[in-house]
């Protein structure tokens, strides 16, 4: 029999806060399929092509089929994928300013073949116009790859955040390099890259996201700082204290924070948490703001995000925020039409 201290490293179970899959040696398994539909829309939706015959867009994920998961062994990451997908694209002739459609089909996605194998065909809709599907078969093609391998890296790094979980040893050294780069680490990044602790220590997620907003980003800005405008598309009683500290209160009490950074029509940051969250526990939001002709497009990274809420987090951004300011801003041309 071993001596105390002298067993097996693998079966020894440490001291833990969530006292989950000590040394990682226990098979976990976690389902990527919801996570990887909204990342393959990000990457793929809104990529643009251009060349000598004219400009195309990715306008719509319109057909996603298929699974994804990431499976934890030994320390060891193994992941599964398989994904049926169609897109369909819009384009404009440069010569004569026809405008075209046409579908772009990925059969088959999946962790059996490489991305550069990966079977890509690109169709049009009937009549002329076939210099931009040439377009979408040379430029066209060799973008969509380079967004699979977005995706792909994005499955391998950001998803996993969290499913490795750091030894005693390893989480007494994050800790101590965590406490280290707190006084600079918003000035080098918007977002730091390594797992983030806040309040309480849990396994935590990294969240990104994109929206395409039909306003200038001066007046995208304004609605994530004014009163009025976050009791309009919250559709609650809010506070909103759009100053450095200043306290955010939305949707009931449901989401709270406060302002850590605010850079007028260019970002804001926050410090940011569900009520149903553990208590104490803050993810950091980060909101930017590009401005791109009569649009803006809106980049959310928010880091910290407890591995069991990262759904209805995602949810919560798309449904309460996105989907409800789109609405606000479309009441807001029609009043004035």
């Amino acid at each position: 029999m071993a001596k105390w201290g002298q067993g097996d490293p693998r079966w020894i179970v440490e001291e833990r806060a969530d006292a989950t899959n000590v040394n990682n040696w226990h098979w976990t398994e976690r389902d990527a399929t919801s996570w990887s539909k909204s990342k393959l829309e990000e990457v793929l939706v809104g990529l643009v092509v251009e060349g000598e015959a004219g400009r195309c867009e990715i306008s719509d994920l319109k057909h996603v089929e298929g699974e994804a998961s990431c499976n934890s062994r030994k320390g060891k990451l193994i992941f599964f994928y398989e994904w049926n997908l169609r897109l369909s694209w819009k384009g404009t002739v440069k010569e004569s300013g026809e405008k075209h459609k046409g579908s772009v089909e990925i059969p088959n996605l999946s962790e059996e073949n490489e991305v550069d194998d990966t079977e890509i065909n690109i169709s049009k809709k009937k009549g002329e116009g076939d210099v931009l599907k040439d377009l979408m078969r040379t430029e066209g093609t060799t973008k969509v790859r380079q967004a699979l391998r977005d995706y792909l890296k994005a499955l391998k790094t950001e998803f996993t955040l969290g499913m490795i979980l750091p030894t005693k040893a390893a989480a007494g050294q994050e800790v101590a390099t965590e406490q280290k780069l707190s006084g600079n680490a918003m000035q080098d990044s918007v977002l730091p890259q390594s797992l983030d602790i806040v309040g309480v220590k849990i396994p935590t997620v990294k969240i990104f996201m994109r929206e395409i907003f039909n306003s200038s980003a001066d007046e995208l800005y304004s609605i994530f700082t004014t009163k009025e405008l976050v009791q309009k598309f919250s559709k609650c009683p809010a506070v909103i204290e759009a100053e450095k500290g200043g306290k955010l209160q939305m949707f009931d009490g449901c989401v709270s924070g406060e302002y850590a950074e605010l850079v007028p029509s260019q970002r804001i940051v926050l410090k940011w948490r569900c009520g149903s969250w553990p208590e104490e526990h803050y993810a950091t939001v980060a909101l930017i703001f590009k401005a791109m002709a009569a649009q803006t497009e809106l980049q959310l990274e928010c880091k910290g995000v407890p591995v069991s809420n990262e759904d209805s987090t995602r949810q919560c951004w798309k449904k309460q925020y996105f989907e409800e300011i789109h609405i606000l801003l479309q009441q807001a041309k029609d009043d004035m039409e």
